[in-house]
């Protein structure tokens, strides 16, 4: 279609209607209506006796008459009863709106079709708003009809899941619609065997079958991820193409010497494996943009300083940015301790830096004497200035937004190569898509010697049996944290809190002394308590998630999560990873309520089960979606999925990649810069695409993200 056809022409729409789909749904033309897919679909092929209905069924539909109806209450409790029979037994139907027109157009005696969601009160079977039909012996059966989603201002407005359903089909009748073209090249359609769009998308609006319909849902998931990932790996390739990187051509002294006299423990296979992936990349003359992933305690600082040596053994600096000063404090105690010997001078800026120590660091960093950077936020200042910063780590990445990435990368005219670590495993599906333009390392080996923590799942009357543990761990001299999820009490909430579990923690255990540590401290007051905890002062630390980043206290051997309920799995996994820190055996206890939800059960379960990061952040995202999972919302996803989903269809993902590779190498002109790829490339990619769908790719591209979407957030 050379002009996308308004929805407003569309018989029976018109302009008012045409205008609330565009501000509720963005739907505005044949295009966007017929692609606006069903969230489920009901089997309406068959009706169903009123005596068989009950409680927690599905929406169904069944068949009869009305034999009475009556209004009753006044005001907005006015509602409208009706008395439904289909010959045998009766039902109630109750309407709260739209009385006066229902009243009218629905007649007592003749038959109608009914569906709905029965509910039960006290043994009688009723339904609310149900879709109401004339009953036509000549139709045949529905079988599978969708389920549109509608925002509050449509129902009110008169819309339902039908109308939807009457426009989309009066859509599809249109001419415009058969104009539409394919959205995917034939080669692509043919080579994954995939369905045609214009029946898929029929079939997903009408399907005559469960299997015509998950056909057409694989079509139009694999068409959704397919240009997420074109788009993505476009981008990628544009900016590696344009980033140019500092050339680090050789190892030096300050490496081997570490290396090789100074390594306070043997490398892990893992740990090397990416050192050499670095290693590669600082060398290629190419940006470094690189995403490093590990469990807490696998390494990956050691992998970063080491990497940072690099960059000093070619003369030139490196800064490692953390989110917490807890952690950069922590940062810099380590880092010094390795640099020390090797003669490289480090120094750390947060913003509890005093007045002369910044101007000594400021100064040290912009003439070069200063080779290492540890700090916060505070590194991103304008103030600060580096000779010759060629690397920079970020540590817990998901705590800085883009912004504040992309103003490290201004420090130098030559871009640093950086290195993003978290210890939040990332499911691979989502660092597909969320860090699609990043290369990703994976440090899945602990240093031997480490003891997986113990995980157990506890209630409120084992509260003995978790004391007899905690002082059994203290006599030995271990320390204890104790996480609560509020800070005060809350009167709507039935959930713990620190200050109430302060108290009680101190008194049950008066020899010891107990700290504590929430996110509405005061920094000064917050990093005493810390102190106090860190250097064994305090042998209990009671503290809110604060603690989640940045806390390492090898003798601390007991995690105690009160409302662990109240958690997600990442967040779970995180708070366990604060112990587990030493040689010793280390305890995590959840505590729960006994009356929790079957996905609440399911998760502290999993907890219980696995000590392994990425089977957890799996099941994270299984459970809670993508754009709930701690580490990944505040980057946010750059898209949105109408049909697929990055939880459960990782294999359709892997292909559309696979495909949209395959599109970019053989078709290098989709890519700015990118330079001639050999026809042997293209023909081993089996994807040497004719000019009208590198037409159509780049066509597609604009329609679905380059007009609405910042794609720079992939970065």
């Amino acid at each position: 279609m050379s002009r996308p056809m308004e929805i407003k022409f569309l018989k029976g729409v018109g302009e008012l209607r045409a205008g609330l789909l565009a501000k509720e749904l963005g739907i505005e033309t044949i295009r966007d209506m017929v692609m606006y897919f069903p969230y489920r679909h009901v089997d309406r092929s068959g009706f169903y006796p009123i005596s068989q209905l009950g409680e927690n069924m599905p929406a169904l539909q069944v068949k009869g008459r009305f034999i009475s109806f009556v209004t009753e209450g006044e005001g907005r409790k006015k509602r409208l009863n009706g008395i439904f029979s289909d010959g045998h037994r009766m039902m109630n139907v109750t309407w709260f709106s739209k009385i006066d027109t229902i009243s009218r157009i629905y007649h007592i005696g003749k038959e109608y079709v009914l569906f709905g969601t029965p509910k039960c009160y006290r043994g009688t079977i009723s339904m609310v708003h149900p879709e109401v039909e004339e009953y036509d012996p000549t139709r045949p059966p529905v079988g599978l009809r969708g389920v549109y989603s509608l925002t509050e201002t449509l129902r009110k407005r008169g819309f339902t899941s039908r109308a939807i359903h009457d426009i989309v089909e009066r859509a599809i009748e249109h001419p415009a619609f058969s104009a539409m073209p394919e959205t995917l090249p034939p080669e692509i359609v043919e080579r994954y065997k995939l369905m045609p769009l214009h029946e898929a998308v029929r079939a997903m609006h009408n399907p005559v079958s469960a299997r015509q319909l998950q056909l057409a849902t694989e079509r139009m998931k694999f068409e959704e991820l397919f240009y997420v990932e074109l788009h993505i790996l476009r981008y990628a390739r544009r900016r590696s193409r344009s980033l140019s990187g500092y050339v680090f051509p050789r190892i030096g002294r300050l490496f081997n010497d570490f290396y090789f006299k100074q390594l306070p423990f043997q490398l892990t296979g893992a740990q090397k494996r990416v050192l050499h992936e670095i290693r590669d990349d600082m060398r290629s003359g190419r940006q470094m943009n690189r995403l490093l992933q590990g469990d807490v305690g696998c390494g990956k600082t050691m992998v970063a300083f080491m990497s940072m040596l690099i960059a000093a053994d070619n003369g030139c600096q490196a800064a490692i940015m953390a989110p917490t000063e807890i952690l950069a404090a922590q940062h810099f105690e380590s880092i010094s301790a390795w640099a020390a010997p090797l003669g490289l001078k480090v120094t750390i800026l947060t913003g509890s830096t005093r007045t002369k120590a910044r101007r000594e660091a400021l100064e040290g960093l912009a003439s070069g004497e200063i080779q290492l950077a540890v700090g916060t936020h505070a590194l991103l200042e304008q103030k600060v200035v580096f000779r010759n910063l060629a690397l920079a780590v970020i540590d817990e990445q998901h705590r800085f937004g883009v912004a504040q990435r992309a103003r490290m990368w201004s420090k130098n005219q030559i871009v640093p190569h950086v290195l993003v670590m978290t210890a939040t495993p990332i499911p691979r599906t989502l660092a597909m898509t969320v860090y699609g333009d990043l290369d990703v390392s994976v440090i899945d080996e602990l240093p031997p010697g480490r003891k997986p923590v113990q995980t157990f799942l506890r209630y409120d009357d084992n509260r003995m049996e978790v004391n007899r543990l905690v002082f059994s761990q203290l006599r030995e001299g271990r320390q204890v944290y104790i996480v609560y999820p509020l800070v005060k009490e809350n009167e709507k909430l039935d959930l713990k809190s620190l200050e109430a579990g302060y108290e009680r923690v101190r008194e049950t255990f008066k020899d010891y002394s107990v700290c504590f540590v929430h996110g509405q401290m005061k920094p000064a007051e917050k990093d005493h308590q810390m102190d106090l905890f860190v250097s064994g002062k305090a042998r209990i630390l009671v503290a809110t998630t604060v603690i989640e980043v940045g806390v390492n206290v090898p003798n601390a051997s007991v995690m105690i999560i009160e409302n662990a309920e109240r958690f997600g799995l990442s967040q779970l996994h995180q708070l366990r990873g604060r112990v587990g820190r030493g040689a010793d055996m280390s305890y995590c206890i959840l505590m729960s309520r006994h009356n929790v939800g079957r996905d609440t059960k399911k998760r502290l379960g999993i907890m219980t089960e696995t000590t392994d990061g990425f089977l957890i952040s799996e099941a994270d995202m299984q459970i809670r979606g993508p754009g709930d999972m701690e580490g990944t919302q505040q980057s946010g996803l750059a898209f949105n999925l109408r049909v697929a989903s990055l939880a459960r269809d990782g294999q359709i993902l892997s292909r559309a990649r696979e495909a949209a590779e395959g599109v970019l190498d053989a078709n290098p002109s989709l890519v700015v810069g990118e330079p001639e790829r050999s026809v042997a490339t293209a023909e081993k990619k089996g994807l040497p695409l004719a000019a009208s769908s590198i037409a159509l790719l780049n066509s597609e591209i604009a329609i679905r993200f380059d007009k609405s979407v910042d794609w720079s957030l992939i970065s």
